[in-house]
């Protein structure tokens, strides 16, 4: 039965789409999916038991094809990236795409999401690999989200450095202030908010391999007075700050549970404080998840219980937990090149990152890092950083202009 899907669909494909592509079979049957003298990209299927996945291809299929074994890829990361995107976008045009009983399952799974111990899994399913793979592709800092490319032809490190002076330049940090950082990661931030800015900054984060680590680039850096790093999930935070940060960790949130966050954030904000939150976001307002499977790969394999909101209902859920957006910022170009940067840099160490985690751990991050580059680059998602305060206050406590957040 398959088969034969399998050998209309690549006729289907061969006709209407045209791709650089071949698929070759176990038996050593080739099928082209397109008229060219040369595949950029050959997908190598091992056993029959692989076509379920590529009769009516989504990137959640063909990655689970690749993650799993059961087919390998010949080729540019980037070509296959964009043949996979090219599969799916057919996928959905010809009418195979998610049903709406399927939608409805996936929105039903969310209501059991979002508890203190299932987002503790979560965190430490995807940042407790170890810490020695993620050295391997990010930056010296060890700083895991989007960084910020002033002049667009900065490296990596000078990148990530820029991002967090731009984020600390937009608070306001000054000397003596308490800064409290939602998932603080390896903690970058904080010690750079301690060393260069004079804050005194508690960090929190639900990995322990992230918190064993900063502790002790805390402790090297001779910073442990200024620096505390707990082990904590943020509604259980107490005190009130000066100023806020969460940078990559709103994702983990849940859509339905963004109010009762940005609420829980005012609630430790101090009066005249400021917070910044970096999150990625949907581009699509209408869907629940990025497009063509790809966010059901990402949720089985990558970010269990990961959900991301579309911009506007990140603003709408801000204001009613008691918090003003006072700028927004896109900073979906960065992402892309960030995105490509650490994939480039997984490549390169590919044999090292393989001793480092088992072959489908290495798989699954591979064509991650490169497809969320496509995604960004393409539109269907995005990351804004909010900058914000409590609601209520005078215009008085609003700037001008944005000058001061690139005066050096």
């Amino acid at each position: 039965m398959f088969k034969k899907l399998f050998d209309e669909f690549t006729h289907s494909v061969r006709q209407q789409m045209n791709l650089p592509a071949q698929i070759r079979l176990w038996s050593g049957e080739t099928f082209d999916l397109g008229d060219h003298h040369e595949p950029k990209v050959v997908i190598a299927v091992k056993s029959p038991s692989a076509l379920p996945h590529l009769v009516n291809p989504t990137l959640d299929s063909l990655g689970t094809a690749y993650v799993t074994g059961h087919v390998d890829i010949h080729g540019s990361l980037f070509d296959v990236i964009d043949l996979s995107y090219a599969l799916s976008g057919f996928t959905a045009k010809v009418g195979l795409a998610q049903s709406m009983m399927a939608r409805l399952a996936s929105a039903w799974q969310r209501g059991a999401r979002h508890t203190r111990a299932s987002d503790k899994r979560a965190i430490q399913y995807h940042y407790d690999v170890s810490n020695d793979f993620y050295r391997l592709w990010l930056d010296e800092n060890m700083l895991y989200s989007c960084a910020y490319f002033e002049n667009g032809d900065e490296d990596l490190g000078s990148a990530q450095i820029k991002k967090l002076d731009h984020i600390l330049r937009k608070i306001r940090l000054r000397p003596g202030d308490t800064l409290l950082d939602i998932g603080c990661g390896w903690g970058a931030l904080a010690i750079r908010a301690a060393q260069t800015y004079g804050a005194r900054v508690t960090g929190v984060t639900l990995s322990q391999n992230q918190c064993d680590f900063a502790r002790e680039r805390v402790r090297a850096l001779g910073l442990s007075e200024q620096i505390s790093i707990e082990i904590m999930d943020y509604r259980d935070v107490r005190g009130q700050f000066d100023r806020i940060t969460s940078v990559g960790m709103f994702e983990h949130v849940g859509r339905d549970n963004l109010a009762a966050y940005f609420s829980k954030i005012a609630s430790l904000l101090k009066p005249g404080g400021l917070c910044m939150n970096h999150g990625i976001t949907l581009s699509d307002s209408e869907s629940v998840e990025t497009p063509f499977g790809g966010g059901k790969f990402i949720d089985t394999y990558v970010f269990p219980d990961g959900e991301l909101p579309h911009i506007g209902a990140v603003l709408q859920t801000m204001q009613q937990g008691g918090l003003e957006a006072i700028d927004v910022e896109n900073l979906r170009r960065h992402y892309a090149r960030t995105l490509q940067l650490w994939s480039v840099n997984y490549e390169r160490h590919a044999e090292a990152v393989r001793r480092t985690v088992e072959e489908q751990q290495f798989r699954i991050w591979r064509v991650y890092l490169a497809g969320c580059s496509y995604a960004f680059d393409q539109d269907h998602v995005a990351i804004f950083q909010v900058l914000c305060h409590k609601a209520g206050q005078a215009a008085s406590m609003l700037d001008w202009s944005r000058r001061y957040m690139y005066a050096r």
